[in-house]
């Protein structure tokens, strides 16, 4: 028999509450990620991290499913990692002296863990990664051993379940990508298991495909199971299913009738970008992700996700975080604010250099704003003229200015 999974559970509570409310719009419900969990094996550990002095009202469901909660408390200077170095702290501790505990999970999106997950499995442990698909790091999502989305947990939960401190919100209605889009990577599976020289079998089939993508779910393309996921390929013509001693075998056809070829994520997010490098000013300042989502509507009217193979706009949003064409700030008002990341700003405008000389030959000030903070400053172009070169310097160089001396004076 397949060893039983023991889990340790730790949770990110800042990072998930944050993500949860501003991508799906309802609190976080912890009861349904225990008992997705609990499908999977047994847990024996469960700690949360976060400033339960602000979460007054979701301590008493933690309580009651008996989560130990690990108190952060913020200093003057802020304390942004606190929580991620005290759970990957306390995750190895348990790694090392209990043996008996093969399986982690992390509740968090944050891209950070990702040396946590690799020390994890140095050591031999299995690591389950829970999060929205709309926040979770992509990078986290594919190096872990299996990605549970939070939809999927939260909306398969029964309907009396209770979480976040008060009755569960309404479901959101999550988008469906067409299972055309997921002939890439059944094609690469199913090319693996014959470089194997296996039986492409169905159930062996989705372990290959959650071996090549963790975050692979038959869900996210409207299907309650792999095999109506599977059926619903054959009647499109995209793959061919036979019964061969009891078993489900599942083959590819090279004349299928519809075509898997289409526009990517990565023709969706060329889109994003081209819109953003339009309004970097406004970057600058940070823009919470519905606005964004306006702005590219506005560009381009229309434009829909998942003709992409994209579940939503948030997601692709989360995908340009981790590309580094935009990096995002949690606010508790607006959810995440996003600003210009380094690889837009690399590539957004090669005339802004010819833009700051210019300005200066007016005698204008050197702007703009955005580049000295995104910059080094050592990189900047030095101004011709001598007073100019100083501005930089502005609140020193009245000290250093020598007086000046009556006309005439040696």
């Amino acid at each position: 028999m397949e060893e039983r999974l023991k889990f340790a559970v730790f949770i990110d509570y800042d990072n998930i509450e944050i993500g949860v409310k501003s991508t799906l719009h309802r609190p976080f419900d912890v009861e349904c990620v225990l008992e997705g969990l609990k499908e999977r094996g047994e847990i024996v550990s469960k700690v949360a991290y976060g400033n339960w002095s602000r979460q007054q009202s979701v301590t008493r469901a933690f309580t009651e499913h008996g989560v130990q909660m690990v108190q952060r408390d913020t200093t003057p200077r802020g304390d942004k990692n606190g929580a991620d170095i005290n759970l990957a702290l306390d995750a190895l501790e348990l790694a090392f002296t209990s043996a008996h505990i093969n399986a982690f999970c992390i509740l968090s999106g944050d891209s950070d863990f990702m040396a946590l997950v690799n020390k994890l499995k140095q050591y031999n442990k299995r690591v389950y990664i829970v999060g929205g698909k709309a926040f979770t790091s992509t990078i986290l999502q594919r190096n872990c051993h299996e990605f549970i989305s939070y939809e999927s947990l939260s909306d398969s939960a029964p309907k009396s379940s209770r979480g976040g401190g008060g009755p569960r919100s309404q479901k959101t209605k999550r988008a469906v990508l067409p299972v055309s889009k997921a002939m890439p990577m059944i094609e690469r599976a199913l090319h693996s298991l014959e470089i194997r020289s296996a039986v492409p079998q169905m159930g062996l089939l989705k372990s290959t495909l959650q071996q090549l993508d963790p975050a692979f779910d038959e869900r996210n393309y409207g299907s309650s199971s792999f095999k109506m996921f599977i059926d619903r390929l054959a009647d499109k013509g995209l793959l061919a299913v036979k019964l061969v001693e009891g078993h489900f075998v599942v083959e590819s056809r090279a004349d299928s009738a519809e075509s898997s070829d289409g526009p990517t994520s990565g023709d969706a997010l060329a889109v994003l970008c081209g819109v953003l490098r339009e309004n970097t000013e406004l970057l600058d300042i940070g823009i919470p992700g519905r606005e964004v989502e306006a702005l590219v509507q506005a560009a381009k009217p229309g434009f829909d996700p998942i003709e992409y193979g994209v579940q939503g706009f948030s997601e692709l949003l989360n995908l340009a975080r981790d590309k580094g064409y935009v990096t995002a700030e949690a606010d508790a008002a607006t959810g995440f604010r996003y600003f210009e990341g380094d690889e837009l700003a690399g590539s957004a405008r090669p005339e802004a250099a010819d833009a700051t000389e210019s300005a200066d030959e007016n005698g204008a000030p050197p702007a703009p704003a955005r580049r000295s903070r995104r910059a080094p400053r050592a990189a900047a172009k030095a101004p011709e003229n001598g007073e100019e070169a100083q501005r930089p310097k502005r609140k020193r160089a009245p000290r250093r200015q020598p007086a000046a001396k009556p006309e005439g004076a040696e």
